[in-house]
């Protein structure tokens, strides 16, 4: 196999037509079989195979900045630069990441997985190129994928035109963010891409100019100025020019031939230029090309042969698919809001019911929960569906445009906690550290599936703030409807003396186990479902403070988040007898490496046995102190 000879991209520009087809082929081949035992990213990497080779063939990383966005498009280059064998362990504990990583290699510049961002790196290692004299050093950014419709994308577009900095930007147009990407400009681009004539005639004539002998290349370059007309009629080009960014495309992403060609070309001229590139995202594998909503953006493991299975909700995820659609059928002022990710948050029933109240702004956070905070003001119930990992990156307006204005804006939060398999870019562990501190904010914490239409309920009926249901990925604990609580209340699980266990959300079935362990060593313990982390329930904390030893539990960091609050409500109650001693459980302050869920939070001492271990240590701390006296 040709796959095995390429060691690191060098070996690239040793192969001729034939051998880079067949690479092509064998490269999407490995792809879709590692991706099928580990899980991972397929669509988006079936789709760039053609345009990373060209992209290193041209051009010699890591001395030239090869940058992707978003970073899940990165495995065919993680292929090409010497990891191949290391995807047997792709997103595994210890293995290699989904996404570029500056430890596992120099080819890798920005840890990139959050989209839209990858604009601005290109504008400040461009300026840092100039600032250093290194002008033989070329930053060439990728972005696509939906990255467009993020705002920082526009604003980087901005500045480069404006400075005028070097930078090589491929725009991979595939149509696609995780599903079909909503945007006017991206309707634009499609135009182009979907025009018979337009891109007919395109080929037709590159491919007759290309073939005259001697001034082949001359006559191909001639021809820019009628095709910047014809973009202009169509409604492209113009757009990315008016910005100071110069604009050549659209082209074949299939065509290697023909990228490498356009992007030597491009590579010496002066100033922001920006290669538009046609792709087919999942190309090659049929299961990928027939997957209408997402063309296989993202898999869990499955059989190569015939595909994974299609993909819905599952967990804490279909339980909000259910509570939301169930309460949009008698409160017609709901509306729910997604960016770029209507299928993962579990809003297709809530579309395929209401198409008319769902908004899909794109990769635009920010602007999803200020339209929100509008909506809002006008009597609309906005409920924005968004990952916990992506909420953060609205903070600014969650707390001024929504907070301020104390509006009812409800948050459903995917993903909250630890996450897993996509590393530290991805876990949701910030979520109630910074929600808790916006005034007026209700932040609920289900511990089950029932919980969580019984909270959306609770939340619909606050109409002086915002509010916020986080929960967690993966399967949702089931309860009968005894075990399920109400309006802003804990609940108490059992009854101990000896300590009294505050659980948030996920936690708590791990909090019933580590009572149960504390049991069989003589300690017996309270065990409480905090629910609400905002406001914390007075009940609950006077119960708390009964005790003498108080430990709280929490899957989000530790600091400055529930337990912190949790303390600090605790001691304020004991009022004139001595505080119970607290300990604060959570997610310590660095950045968490990608493994299994459980095997991190058994890790971090935030299974059963963890916090049975934890209560133990304070326990023996507290006798040897009583002894000392």
């Amino acid at each position: 196999m040709l796959l095995e000879t390429i060691t690191g991209p060098g070996d690239l520009r040793k192969l001729d037509e034939d051998e880079l087809e067949q690479l092509a082929g064998e490269i999407r081949a490995f792809i879709v079989q590692s991706v099928s035992v580990t899980g991972g990213h397929l669509g988006s990497n079936l789709g760039v195979v053609e345009l990373t080779l060209a992209l290193h063939r041209v051009f010699e990383s890591p001395k030239d900045l090869l940058l992707w966005d978003t970073g899940h498009q990165a495995y065919v280059h993680k292929i090409l630069t010497g990891r191949r064998e290391r995807f047997s362990k792709l997103r595994q504990a210890n293995g290699l990441s989904g996404y570029p990583s500056r430890a596992e290699s120099p080819h890798d510049w920005v840890e990139n997985s959050h989209a839209s961002t990858i604009l601005g790196y290109a504008h400040g290692l461009a300026m840092a190129m100039d600032l250093q004299h290194e002008a033989d050093r070329r930053v060439v950014a990728v972005i696509g994928d939906g990255s467009m419709t993020g705002g920082m994308a526009y604003e980087a577009l901005n500045n480069l035109g404006h400075s005028g900095r070097r930078v090589l930007i491929i725009l991979n147009d595939n149509g696609r963010s995780y599903a079909p990407t909503v945007s006017r400009l991206a309707n634009g681009l499609t135009r182009l891409r979907l025009n018979p004539s337009y891109v007919k005639s395109r080929d037709r004539i590159q491919r007759i100019l290309r073939g005259v002998p001697g001034i082949g290349e001359q006559l191909e370059l001639g021809m820019e100025g009628m095709r910047a007309a014809s973009r202009e009629v169509l409604g492209s080009g113009g757009f990315f020019e008016a910005l100071g960014v110069r604009y050549i495309g659209p082209i074949d992403g299939h065509d290697i031939d023909l990228l490498e060609t356009t992007l030597r070309r491009s590579a010496e001229l002066d100033g922001p230029i920006l290669i538009h590139v046609l792709t087919q995202k999942g190309r090659g594998y049929k299961p990928a090309e027939d997957d209408d909503e997402k063309c296989l953006h993202d898999t869990p493991v499955f059989d190569p042969v015939t595909g994974p299975p299609p993909s819905v909700p599952a967990g804490y995820t279909q339980a909000f698919a259910d509570a939301i659609v169930a309460a949009a059928g008698d409160n017609l002022d709901i509306v729910a809001i997604s960016a770029a990710m209507v299928g993962p948050v579990g809003l297709i029933p809530f579309q395929t019911r209401h198409p008319d109240r769902l908004l899909d702004v794109g990769i635009a956070e920010q602007h999803a929960v200020t339209t929100a905070a509008g909506m809002a003001m006008a009597g609309l119930r906005p409920v924005v569906a968004i990952y916990s990992t992506f909420l953060t990156r609205a903070f600014d307006q969650i707390n001024l445009d929504v907070g301020l204005h104390g509006l009812p804006v409800i948050f459903a939060i995917d993903r909250a906690g630890i996450t897993g398999d996509d590393g530290p870019s991805h876990h949701g562990i910030l979520d109630m550290a910074l929600l808790s501190k916006v005034p007026g904010m209700t932040v609920f914490a289900p511990s089950s599936a029932q919980e969580v239409e019984v909270m959306l309920t609770e939340a619909l009926s606050i109409t002086d703030g915002p509010s916020a249901i986080r929960y967690p990925k993966g399967a949702a604990r089931q309860v009968p409807p005894d075990e399920v609580g109400s309006g802003l209340s804990a609940r108490v699980l059992q009854r101990g003396d000896d300590v009294c266990i505050l659980a948030v959300g996920k936690m708590v079935e791990a909090a019933e186990e580590a009572a149960r362990v504390l049991e069989q060593q003589g300690v017996s313990a309270t065990v409480w479902d905090v629910r609400l982390v905002k406001p914390l329930d007075p009940l609950m904390i006077a119960d708390a403070a009964t005790h003498p030893l108080v430990v709280s539990v929490e899957d989000g960091v530790r600091e400055g988040g529930a337990g912190t609050a949790i303390a600090d409500a605790v001691g304020a109650t004991a009022e004139g007898r001595p505080s119970p001693a607290v300990v604060v459980l959570g997610v310590p302050d660095r950045y968490i490496a990608q493994a299994p869920p459980a095997a991190i939070l058994a890790t971090l001492g935030l299974d059963g046995p963890g916090i049975a271990a934890s209560v133990i240590r304070a326990v023996e701390a507290a006798e040897a102190v009583t002894e000392t006296h």
